[in-house]
């Protein structure tokens, strides 16, 4: 398990690594002058260069992809030229209300995904199969914007019933803040249980046709004792996978339902920063979701090898 664990997390690391070398050039292919920018399009061109020259933009890129990488690693990085503020500061707040909205959205949707695959396998091609696979579809099918609108038109306009806004007023208490959330996490909910609930669903049909599963039949086990003990175990190992390569869309690819719910999480800080061209900002960003992907997919092959063995001493040779 120890040679396991260090595998993936050497892995981890060279992915983190090719990961900032990727987000530092595409930073800096972007079009634009950072010291137009900030000074505007009339600013003297001499006041430009010297502004570029201070934030040390003009420098060559391998010399400031290795200033940022230094600053990186030491949780410095840098000052937002957009915010005019330490982008340490700007990105924990963001992650940390991106991290509530997907923990809303999470605790709704993995236990609704997994019990509707789980149902759907059970009742195979039956009225509740068709209704499931139907509903799940739609889920997939429809935009994130759509259903957004939908719902603020329905429940929050006509009905009253949650608040047009994912932000709740300062000093909220975590219940009143969880009911702000319920709205935007909706959408979400939508999209992710028909990934859930389909990959379930083919899970589960496998391990019920297989052979181990005959066996245990055979040998006089309950139905239940059957899916709980041999059937769930081996059917969930595809689940895990997908649910971990949702995280990284929970974390840093809600633009959308943050715009539309007036949010402020990481998702639409990246945004703000690429239109602003504010690269430390971007850079880091994107940095912190490439991280909080390669975390969630370490939490996933763990949980992977306490599932299956043999995929723990295969990734240790």
């Amino acid at each position: 398990m120890a040679r396991f664990l260090l595998r993936r997390v050497g892995l981890a690391l060279v992915t983190l690594l090719l990961l900032s070398m990727i987000i530092f050039l595409m930073a800096n292919v972007l079009p634009g002058d950072v010291g137009r920018r900030i000074l505007g399009p009339f600013a003297d061109p001499r006041a430009v260069a010297a502004l570029n020259h201070q934030l040390g933009v003009d420098r060559p890129l391998v010399i400031q992809y290795l200033s940022w990488l230094g600053g990186a690693v030491h949780g410095d990085f840098g000052r937002s030229l957009s915010f005019r503020a330490p982008v340490s500061d700007l990105l924990s707040r963001a992650l940390v209300n991106s991290l509530k909205l997907a923990a809303v959205a999470f605790v709704m949707v993995v236990p609704l995904g997994i019990l509707g695959g789980i149902v759907a396998s059970l009742n195979r091609d039956k009225f509740l199969d068709r209704l499931i696979s139907v509903t799940s579809l739609s889920g997939i099918a429809m935009p994130e914007f759509v259903t957004g609108i939908v719902l603020i038109l329905l429940f929050g306009i006509t009905l009253r019933i949650f608040p047009i806004t994912a932000t709740a007023p300062a000093g909220s208490g975590p219940l009143t803040q969880i009911y702000y959330l319920i709205m935007p996490s909706l959408p979400l909910v939508f999209v992710l249980f028909g990934y859930i609930a389909r990959i379930t669903r083919a899970g589960m049909n496998e391990a019920l046709d297989a052979d181990y599963t005959r066996t245990a039949y055979l040998k006089g086990l309950s139905r239940g004792m059957v899916i709980r003990r041999h059937v769930l175990r081996n059917a969930l190992l595809p689940t895990v996978a997908v649910v971990a390569t949702q995280t990284g869309y929970l974390i840093g690819g809600l633009v959308i339902i943050e715009f539309i719910f007036n949010y402020q999480g990481i998702g639409q800080l990246i945004f703000t920063a690429a239109q602003q061209k504010d690269f430390p900002l971007l850079q880091a960003g994107v940095l912190v979701v490439g991280i909080v992907y390669l975390t969630a997919t370490l939490i996933a092959d763990v949980l992977y090898s306490l599932l299956n063995p043999r995929i723990r001493y295969g990734g240790a040779e």
